[in-house]
């Protein structure tokens, strides 16, 4: 039986070893001391009620995530139904609407007088139908969201209030970065997940229990064969297969290996990185986000009808985006509950 590695324990990692364990002696290497990689899935007790909260991967949809929706049902566990809403919050302005429905994105009642966020509002649409037109044709006429904003006069208002704090949402970017992004990423991005469109929209969906739910069923055929606090220093290709060695000196002799890690750790990781190799695994750049468990409600829209899934707030500084995903299975206080505060990358 031929044996394998995968470094890295996340969803890419352990699906991998999952279908590969039944016909191949698997290894799976992880530096840190749990598995699950972006799944972060933190136990909190709040007036002595229990509660599980993701703080890394939280939804999916049944439109863009078949595969996972196989493997889900393929260990037996089942998703849960629930609402996805995006809201913006401008602290200089005191502007907030919440775009899930009309009645919502008039939860600022003034906004019903002003002929400037009518406009905002056509805007939206305007920009919606442009996208679908060029993604339908795959010709798009800039390289850069950007650039795309300036060519087709979209007023100022509509991208530091709509769709750069959006995207900035999606990519943890800035809204300044958001202007420099690839328009046809975005563009496909925003179509594949039904973000151009009004109305029949992807079902979203979390895993009761947290998304850490997937992993005991996931693991269950190799879950012996899981190094924690391994960290691998090298990998080399011989004549013979693949020498692995960790961090803390260990040699091992693999027939293949799979990364299943950041592009960066892998270049570092390969002795023999190719030209070709270095050259891709070099292009994908990653960002540090600190992360706060909290409930504090007053970092949310004033009214309650402007909040929603995922809420922006705007506070002048483009450069460092601020944003704040609600569970729905906790209510914010009016007090101030910290739970947890972390980097992730």
């Amino acid at each position: 039986m031929n044996k394998i590695a995968i470094v890295g324990s996340g969803i890419s990692g352990l699906t991998a070893a999952h279908l590969l364990c039944e016909r191949y002696d698997v290894t799976v290497f992880e530096s840190n001391n749990y598995i699950g990689g972006h799944t972060a899935t933190i136990d909190v007790e709040l007036d002595g009620n229990k509660y599980a909260i993701d703080t890394g991967f939280i939804v999916f949809n049944d439109r863009t995530y078949p595969n996972f929706e196989k493997l889900l049902a393929r260990i037996a566990v089942k998703p849960k139904p629930t609402q996805m809403s995006f809201s913006v919050r401008n602290l200089t302005t005191g502007l907030e609407y919440n775009g899930h429905t009309l009645a919502s994105m008039f939860a600022q009642k003034s906004n019903l007088f002003k002929p400037k966020y009518w406009y905002f509002l056509s805007e939206i649409v305007r920009f919606n139908g442009l996208c679908k037109k060029y993604y339908q044709t795959d010709n798009f006429p800039a390289s850069s969201l950007g650039d795309f904003l300036v060519l087709e006069g979209f007023s100022e208002f509509f991208c530091e209030h709509y769709i750069l704090p959006m995207g900035a949402a999606i990519w943890s970017s800035s809204l300044n970065d958001m202007r420099a992004f690839s328009l046809r990423f975005f563009i496909r991005f925003f179509a594949h997940h039904g973000l151009l469109e009004l109305t029949n929209r992807p079902q979203w969906y979390v895993l009761e229990g947290g998304s850490r739910s997937y992993i005991p069923g996931l693991i269950a055929p190799f879950k012996d064969k899981i190094k924690l606090n391994t960290s691998v220093k090298s990998i080399k290709r011989t004549n013979n297969g693949v020498d692995l060695v960790t961090d803390s000196g260990e040699q091992y002799r693999f027939d293949e290996v799979i990364l299943a890690c950041h592009s960066n750790q892998a270049l570092a990781m390969l002795e023999d990185a190719s030209e070709l190799e270095h050259d891709i695994l070099s292009q994908m750049l990653y960002r540090n986000n600190e992360v706060v468990l909290h409930t504090d409600a007053r970092l949310l829209p004033q009214r309650r009808a402007a909040w929603a899934s995922w809420n922006y707030r705007l506070d002048g500084d483009s450069s460092s985006p601020c944003l704040l995903i609600r569970s729905h299975s906790v209510s914010p206080a009016s007090n101030r509950a910290l739970a947890k505060r972390y980097p992730f990358t």
